[in-house]
This record gives structure tokens, C-alpha cells and sequence, in this order.
């Protein structure tokens, strides 16, 4: 057990030395952050003197992963979101209309004309026809519309109901389809958060979903939940309408296909527009701040290949009328259509600044949220907090630290200064895996890593008093060391395992501060087995091969 070979010393020289120099950087990390801030400012353009001079904070050539601080620690913006998901069904269905119409109207000498009918959910669609004796035909044709669902809950499912109802068409989702378009609606959401989120360079958001329809959104960083709500709140729906007509009542008078939304720019003013957009923002594939021919800042904008077709079509065909650009159920302008425009692009002019154009574009290029959301829960913590709460977890990990220091070298002389030797490499093993893995750092976390250190000499105090047994029955040192290493495997493996198991079920059943702690409790086992098994052993062997002691104080 004493006899390591060469190369397994070398290889635990090299880990310890490693976890030094990978969780250096933490102990300077203001310098190290803005090194790197300064670094990723420069790989974008921006090379100035001050990014120059932030830059040589840190050389270059050294490590600079940090630990990521979490928003109790670095302060920032906690909000509770709930999506409304039953919007994306109305949305839906709305799409759905045009083809159902085109579909009848193409047996019109059979049907006659077709309507669509008001109905009190807006998820649903009824739809009539003049020649209601017809209406069985008229369902076997509307029916062609629905199509299998593709999803594995799903399977021989469709994705629409379609049924008939006195003298009217019904067509609504399906069960499985508005299961599967939740989900859908959830994930596309997190997405466009996450991706709104990254656009203003925070660090380390979490961004998680809870429950059915509800999301979580957690920026350290950022200066208060209002201003996350600004950049996240807004669902930046942009759709062009068709204009029906311009009216000063808010009050006015609506048709089933028609919707009325206020002027951006003129109070007062409102248009009566078709309900159905031609296209709409899902449909952008960039948004990008510039300025219109007279120099005043707007949006220019581009669409996919479907969206090109659909906007050159309807811009060829409506050549003299007006349509409206409506961006979050309000007319930013109505233009003429002067000519037809089927290069799928365009550009949003109205009365914004330079940085409202840009900050539409950011919230178009991120992507549109398919539903609103209204925020349940919102807190701002502010950085003395966080602050507060380093100082706290620093102050509680030294003490435990000189605590156990002292216990060790009280009780066991110089082995136990080895173990705490070993236990300093096992601190700087933690913070280096976080660092490499760009894992966050919670209050939990550092109550997990303060728990570390008082467990972590667990497995030498087992090995120790081993050894002690093993001398009282063997003839020498080398030989009881030996044997304590061998005969204490089991327990210490036993003891950790066990721990383990439940770090494990915390960090899956659990979330936000106590997935934080069972990283770092999960960590603190694996690097405390390693440092007591391999380190202290490195070590002893060292000591041992010099001194070549006859007995040994314990």
C-alpha cells in the first residue's frame, strides 16, 4: 500500500496542482471577471483603451473560469411567471379559418356561401354554410384537415375535433393536441426567454419550468425585476392586418373577423383591421435597428421563405390599399401598399428613439412568446445583500475550517496536519470543478461546501484510528499504515455512498437552492474520498520513504 508507482504519484501531483491553479482565479475575482468582460468585449469590436487596460487585469495565459455567483449571493431580479397557454389555441384556430374557407368555398354551386360564426371560446371555430342540408358533406371535407398527431403521447390520435352542432361546423383541438401544444407552447416560451435573457449579456440565469404553466426566471446581475420585466414582460407580437378602416371611437363596432387596435403614435386614433394577419412575427428570421430616408431610427426586418411568399402575395394583390404593422395589439403604422414586395423584407418606421428601435429589435430578433404571461411573484435583491451573504458564508467556512484544523492537529500530531493539508487541496478540487463546469455558486451551495469540510476528514479519522488499532497488533509502522488504509476502505466507502445516494435524490427531486447544495455536497464527497485516500496516502508515503520511523505518534 505504501509502494505507489510513479506514475499514480504523478498523476495525484498533477490533480492537486491543477485544482490550485483552476480555483485560483476565484480568490481575484473582480480582476478576473473584468479580464474577462474585457476579452469578450474585444472579440466583439469594441477594442478600446479601457477594455485594453481591464484586460491586462489577468494574464492571459492563466486560467479564467470563476464560480458563478448566484442571485443571493451576487443580487439581482426573481420573477414568477404564468403563461397563458390557452392563447396559442385561439391563435390556432384563427389560422385555421382561411383554410377552411378556401376548402368550401371551392364547392361553392354545393354550399353556398360560408360564414365564420361568433362563438364565446375563443379556441373554437363555427363555421356555416348557406345550403345546411349539405352540412354532412360540408364535414367530410373539413375533416380532411385534420392530421395524426406526431407526438409519442399522441399516437392514433388527431389533432382536431370536428363536429357538427345544430346547423354549424365546430372545429376545435383535440385533447392530445392541446396537451401536446402546452408543452410546445412551454418550451418555446423558455426558449425565448433564455434567448432575450442572453441578448443583454447577464450571467448564469436560471430559467426553469414549474409545473404546467409557469416559469421561473432568475437573473443575478441585473438591476431590479422591473427592468427584467421591460426586457422579458413585452411579448413583441408583431402582425401585419389588413385595414377595414380609421375611426376615432374606441367603441366602435365589430364584425366577427374584425379586431380595432389604438394608433402607437396618434391618440385618439384606431383602426378597425381583419382579425387574421396575413403574417405575423413568428415568421422573422432578423430585426435589426437602422434609420428610414429621412435619418430617424426604425426597424428593418426580414422574413422566412413562407412569409416572403405569403407578404409578396398579398402586397401584389392589394396594390392602393392600406395595411396595418401591429406590434403588441397597437398600429406602429399603416402604409399604402405602393407596389408589390416579394423580397420579403421591410421596414417599421415610426416615432421611436435609438434605443427603443434597438431594443425592438433585440425583442423581434429573440423571437415572438406565443402567449402572454402575467407575473405572479417578483423580487429585487440588491448586491449588499449578496454581499451580506458572502461575508456571512466566508466568515462561517473559516471558522469551521480553524475548528477542524485544530481538532485534527490536536488529535492526531502530524498526521493530522496531513490531513488538513489534504483538506485545503479538497477546498480548491471543489471550487475548481465548479469553475471548469461554470457551475453556480448559492448560499446552500457554500452551507454544502462549509458541511464538506467538517465530512471531509471523516474518512483520515477512520483511517487514523486504524492505524492506531493496527499498532497496538503489528510489529511496524509501514505495516499498520498498510493495513489502516486497506481495513478502513469499506466503512469510509460505505459512509460516503450513502451520502451520496442522498445528494443525489436532492439534486433530483429538488430545485434552485437545494439543487445548489446537493452539487456541492455531491462534489465535496468525491473530492474528500479522493483527497483522503490518495492525497494523505502521497503524502505519508513522502514522509515515510524520508524519516523512516520505528514508531509512529498518533
Amino acid at each position: 500500500m505504501l509502494q505507489l508507482s510513479l506514475w499514480k504519484r504523478a498523476l495525484i501531483l498533477l490533480i492537486c496542482l491543477g485544482a490550485v491553479a483552476f480555483s485560483a482565479p476565484n480568490l481575484f475575482y473582480d480582476r478576473v471577471e473584468r479580464h474577462n468582460d474585457a476579452v469578450t468585449a474585444i472579440e466583439a469590436g469594441t477594442d478600446t483603451a479601457e477594455t485594453q487596460a481591464a484586460r491586462a487585469l489577468w494574464p492571459d495565459w492563466l486560467p479564467t473560469d470563476l464560480v458563478n455567483l448566484g442571485l443571493d449571493l451576487r443580487g439581482g431580479a426573481h420573477l414568477l411567471a404564468e403563461v397563458h397557454v390557452s392563447d396559442v389555441y385561439a391563435d390556432r384556430i384563427d389560422a385555421l379559418w382561411p383554410e377552411v374557407r378556401d376548402l368550401l368555398r371551392g364547392e361553392r354551386a354545393t354550399f353556398g356561401g360560408v360564414r365564420r360564426m361568433p362563438s364565446d371560446d375563443a379556441g373554437t371555430l363555427r363555421v356555416a354554410i348557406a345550403n345546411a342540408e349539405h352540412l354532412q358533406q360540408a364535414l367530410t371535407m373539413v375533416q380532411t384537415l385534420s392530421q395524426p398527431m406526431q407526438t409519442l403521447t399522441g399516437i392514433g390520435q388527431q389533432d382536431l375535433d370536428i363536429h357538427i352542432e345544430g346547423e354549424q361546423i365546430v372545429v376545435t383541438l383535440s385533447e392530445a393536441e392541446r396537451l401536446a401544444t402546452d408543452d410546445r407552447t412551454m418550451r418555446q416560451s423558455l426558449e425565448i426567454i433564455r434567448r432575450r435573457v442572453d441578448e443583454v449579456g447577464t450571467r448564469e440565469p436560471t430559467i426553469l419550468r414549474q409545473g404546467a404553466d409557469r416559469i421561473l426566471i432568475q437573473v443575478p446581475g441585473i438591476g431590479s425585476a422591473e427592468e427584467l420585466k421591460d426586457l422579458i414582460g413585452t411579448t413583441a407580437r408583431l402582425t401585419f392586418h389588413p385595414v377595414v378602416r380609421v375611426t376615432s371611437d374606441a367603441e366602435a363596432s365589430l364584425e366577427a373577423r374584425q379586431m380595432i387596435a389604438p394608433s402607437m403614435n396618434d391618440e385618439g386614433l384606431y383602426y378597425i383591421l381583419e382579425s387574421t394577419a396575413v403574417v405575423s412575427g413568428e415568421q422573422l428570421t432578423d430585426a435589426q435597428p437602422t434609420f428610414d430616408q429621412n435619418n430617424r431610427p426604425a426597424v428593418s426586418f426580414r422574413f422566412n421563405p413562407a412569409g416572403a411568399r405569403a407578404f409578396g402575395v398579398y402586397t401584389a394583390e392589394n396594390i392602393g390599399s392600406p395595411f396595418a404593422i401591429v406590434l403588441d395589439n397597437e398600429v406602429v403604422s399603416a402604409p399604402t401598399i405602393q407596389s408589390a414586395i416579394p423580397g420579403g423584407s421591410g421596414i417599421i418606421t415610426g416615432r421611436f428613439t435609438v434605443e427603443e428601435s434597438t431594443q425592438l429589435a433585440v425583442l423581434l430578433r429573440a423571437g415572438a412568446l406565443p402567449a402572454q404571461m402575467t407575473f405572479l411573484e417578483e423580487r429585487t435583491i440588491g448586491p449588499e445583500l449578496g454581499q451580506d451573504s458572502i461575508d456571512s458564508g466566508k466568515i462561517a467556512a473559516v471558522v469551521a475550517m480553524v475548528a477542524v484544523l485544530l481538532y485534527m492537529g490536536l488529535s492526531y500530531g502530524l498526521f493530522g496536519w496531513i490531513a488538513n493539508l489534504a483538506l485545503a487541496f479538497n477546498i480548491a478540487m471543489i471550487f475548481a470543478i465548479l469553475s471548469l463546469i461554470g457551475g453556480t455558486l448559492t448560499l446552500p451551495g457554500i452551507a454544502g461546501i462549509v458541511l464538506t469540510i467538517g465530512m471531509a476528514v471523516d474518512a483520515n479519522v477512520l483511517i487514523f484510528e486504524r492505524i492506531r488499532e493496527e499498532l497496538r497488533t503489528t510489529r511496524g509502522p509501514a505495516r499498520a499504515i498498510e493495513l489502516g488504509y486497506e481495513r478502513a476502505m469499506s466503512a469510509i466507502l460505505d459512509a460516503n455512498i450513502t451520502t451520496f445516494i442522498t445528494a443525489a435524490i436532492l439534486f433530483a427531486l429538488g430545485s434552485g437552492p437545494v439543487r445548489g447544495f446537493a452539487i456541492t455536497l455531491g462534489l465535496g464527497i468525491i473530492t474528500s474520498v479522493f483527497s483522503a485516500i490518495f492525497v494523505t496516502r502521497l503524502i505519508i508515503v513522502w514522509w515515510f520513504e524520508r524519516r523512516r520511523p520505528k514508531t509512529l505518534n498518533l
